[in-house]
């Protein structure tokens, strides 16, 4: 039960709201008596009105965030950003998302819970957020607040170790540091990092954060939103396969990079068709309509699954760069192989000598992938060109060619280290030299195996490594090429691996590793590979 309710309110000069919406701070409390900062948004008229909330470890005072509360609120109903417990002006200790879930802290439970009881709601309480406030619904939905109705997510996530602490088995250390940047008191950041290096693998301390294990529980309508230039596009789709036989979910997946309200069709170094725009408020304000407020706002009558196939851009004539709407996702689809070759040709036909390709990787000298998220929708030949980088390419394609569904690698690996890292990446390749990022992933090779189960590469042993690279819907154009890169190393937005095999610790680059000769085989019995969805007939 919670504690009785103490509501600590300053109304401030409306700023950032719109002239009809009133805008508050409040704190509100917790079942272990701490206080969570929100900024609260309702229309001035008195009116009993539903709620909706998103939850952030990030700031929620920043003019463009209580702007874009305002225009919601301002469609009728009441909208609380709030911060995680530790951060800003929240109460409490930092730890990550360890007390938003299904532990002996609920606070996003505890949230919904209060605004359900207040005197101006109706009862009924919405969610929203993206990246992390994407998450924490994940998490909202398993703990079941009576009074949750319907849920909006845009680039999601589930697991904690697979999309925030590790990729692959690898991290991005810059994000984790940065992180205290949110917390009162940093040290708390500390200590939680710390916490994270006692658990290197996957273990019971991180299915504790799993949500995937408990789409059973999750039983609340929701609209999910994934971008194809997005690592985090794997949540999306699991988050909408994984709840779809428990409530209505409704799926849609753009040619967009990682983030909320950037829906647009100017993505990174390309400007796709008008088209590709999502009005994300516009619709928010209809998902909730139709399920807080009864409103007949068309929603539901829509496909379930709508997907943009994209296509080259800047190309007249160019086949995709069209939505396409279905009942399911993925869409029924054909396996298919493209091999790696010999003097860096890629091919669907599978090596018939042996032959192998190697390169250096120094976690003391990585090759450089600037900034802290996916460079997708980007020309790639940066890191392409740099010399502990290979890359297959296909012939030039006679006829366009359409994916649509997940890729996934099978590569032969052997390193003159315990361990090594692959980061594998597809680009499409117009015919002006221009390598435009679509996918990549990496895998640590210990982790072959499992997460769970750690294993490290004998040294001059070739070990099979699989693992999914990421989901799209693109078609190749006639005169493009299709390209696979492959490197070991690609620092600051990927650790470097010491390599030494010992354990492994994410806050920072290694001291001392050991600088190896890894080696990709492609020949008949150890043939390396992308295996792709492909649809047959192009549209």
């Amino acid at each position: 039960m919670l504690r009785p309710l103490l509501f600590f309110s300053l109304v401030l000069p409306l700023l950032f709201a719109r002239a009809e919406v009133m805008e508050e701070h409040v704190m509100i409390p917790m079942r272990d008596g701490i206080h969570l900062s929100a900024w609260l948004f309702r229309p001035k008229r008195p009116q009993k009105l539903p709620a909706l909330f998103e939850q952030r470890y990030a700031d929620i005072s920043g003019a463009n965030t209580r702007k874009n509360a305002s225009e919601l609120a301002a469609r009728g109903f009441a909208v609380a950003m709030v911060n995680f417990r530790g951060t800003h002006k929240s109460e409490g200790t930092y730890v990550g998302y360890r007390a938003l879930g299904w532990g002996e802290k609920k606070d996003g439970y505890d949230v919904c819970e209060w605004l359900a009881a207040q005197p101006w709601c109706t009862g009924k309480v919405g969610t929203f957020g993206s990246s992390q406030g994407g998450f924490v619904q994940n998490f909202l939905a398993v703990a079941q607040p009576p009074h949750l109705v319907a849920q909006y997510m845009v680039d999601t996530g589930l697991s904690l170790f697979q999309e925030g602490y590790r990729i692959g088995g690898v991290t991005r250390p810059g994000r984790f540091k940065t992180l205290a940047d949110n917390c009162r008191n940093p040290s708390d950041n500390q200590a939680l990092l710390a916490e994270w290096d006692q658990h290197p693998n996957y273990d019971d301390y991180w299915r504790q954060e799993d949500c995937s294990l408990h789409f059973d529980k999750m039983n609340v309508p929701c609209f999910t939103i994934g971008s194809w230039y997005d690592f985090m596009c794997q949540g999306s789709v699991m988050s909408y396969l994984g709840r779809k036989s428990r409530s209505p979910q409704q799926l849609l997946i753009g040619p967009w990079l990682h983030g909320r309200l950037n829906k647009g069709n100017k993505v990174a170094e390309m400007t796709y068709p008008e088209n590709a725009i999502w009005p994300e408020l516009d619709h928010m304000a209809r998902w909730f309509g139709h399920w807080l407020k009864g409103e007949a706002t068309g929603v539901m009558d829509e496909p379930p699954v709508r997907y943009y196939v994209m296509g080259a851009v800047g190309e007249d004539g160019a086949p995709g760069n069209v939505w396409r709407s279905a009942q399911d996702f993925p869409p029924k689809t054909e396996e298919m192989s493209y091999y790696l070759h010999p003097d860096a040709q890629l091919a669907a036909t599978k090596p018939t000598t042996v032959s192998s390709t190697s390169y250096v990787s120094d976690p003391a000298r990585p090759m450089s992938i600037p900034g802290r998220g996916f460079p997708g929708a980007a020309d790639a030949r940066k890191l392409e060109e740099q010399a502990e980088v290979r890359t297959w390419t296909s012939e030039i394609l006679q006829k366009p060619v359409e994916w649509t569904g997940l890729v996934k690698a099978e590569v032969w690996l052997s390193s003159s280290a315990k361990d090594t890292d692959i980061i594998l990446r597809v680009s499409d390749v117009y015919p002006d030299g221009r390598s435009m990022l679509l996918i990549d992933y990496p895998l640590r090779a210990r982790y072959r195996e499992g997460f769970d189960k750690p294993r490290l590469l004998t040294p001059g042993e070739p070990a099979l490594l699989k693992w999914n690279i990421g989901w799209t819907s693109i078609i190749f154009n006639q005169g493009h090429r299709i390209r696979v890169t492959i490197t070991s190393t690609g620092a600051p937005l990927y650790e470097p691996n010491p390599q030494t095999g010992g354990p492994l610790k994410h806050t920072e680059a290694p001291e001392s590793g050991v600088k190896a000769i890894n080696t990709i085989w492609h020949s008949a019995t150890q043939a390396s590979r992308v295996i792709v969805p492909l649809r047959s007939e192009v549209q």
